[in-house]
């Protein structure tokens, strides 16, 4: 399905749902995953997504829409929350189709992570948005997500999990939180590398003026022939 992704970087797509699933994992949020005619057309789960919950189960359904396999319905109930946040494709279909069903029959709050999803166009996207919010879904983003999780930054017992995912999912954000840890707070590299090489300025080579001597006819003025 990410193949007919064209509302967003699909590149950018995959980073914010495997930033988003590290972070439910870290902040013990139950989740549930779900996919749709794998073999027929969707093809399989980003298998950087399974790696980060290798153990969950994946509910296979036909149905475009989620809320119609018991399944899904069972795992939800399961879970023992009132709140669902959701990210999926497409937005248009499968994402509204569910959280219409999930509000109108159970009552479920929707909260639909908007840049960890995606559609078939722009316009498709932000429709489904727009439909979604006049409906009572409550738009997020993958960051605003993972920091109302966080809430306080006095909860250590998140704080450095939180950091590892904001470096390296967050992009400009991520960078930024990397240059303090290094260049003011002199903490260490995030990774191991070689040995570091001190500069090593070559000589510079001596140069000719040929060419303007063979342009102009005459000797080159750094080299002053005998006849001058």
């Amino acid at each position: 399905m990410a193949f007919g992704v064209a509302s967003i970087d699909r590149q950018t797509l995959k980073n914010n749902v495997v930033a988003l699933a590290k972070a439910a994992k870290l902040y013990d949020i139950p989740t549930t995953i779900t996919t749709v005619e794998t073999e027929a057309f969707s093809g399989h789960t980003f298998p950087e997504l399974l790696s980060v919950f290798p153990e969950k189960e994946l509910l296979e359904r036909t149905s475009m829409n989620s809320w119609d396999d018991q399944k899904v319905r069972d795992a939800l109930a399961a879970n023992g929350r009132q709140k669902v946040i959701v990210s999926g494709l497409w937005t248009g279909i499968c994402n509204n189709m569910f959280a219409f069903s999930a509000m109108a029959d159970a009552g479920y709050e929707i909260y639909m992570v908007a840049d960890a999803s995606g559609d078939t166009s722009p316009e498709a996207h932000d429709r489904a948005m727009q439909r979604m919010v006049q409906a009572g879904v409550v738009p997020m983003t993958t960051i605003q997500t993972i920091l109302e999780w966080q809430r306080d930054w006095a909860r250590r017992d998140t704080y450095d999990g939180l950091m590892e995912i904001i470096k390296e999912h967050a992009g400009a954000y991520g960078m930024g939180v990397d240059y303090a840890y290094t260049m003011v707070h002199k903490a260490g590299e995030r990774v191991e590398h070689g040995p570091v090489r001190e500069p090593d300025r070559a000589q510079r080579a001596h140069r000719l003026c040929a060419p303007s001597y063979r342009r102009s006819r005459r000797p080159c003025r750094k080299h002053h022939s005998a006849r001058e």
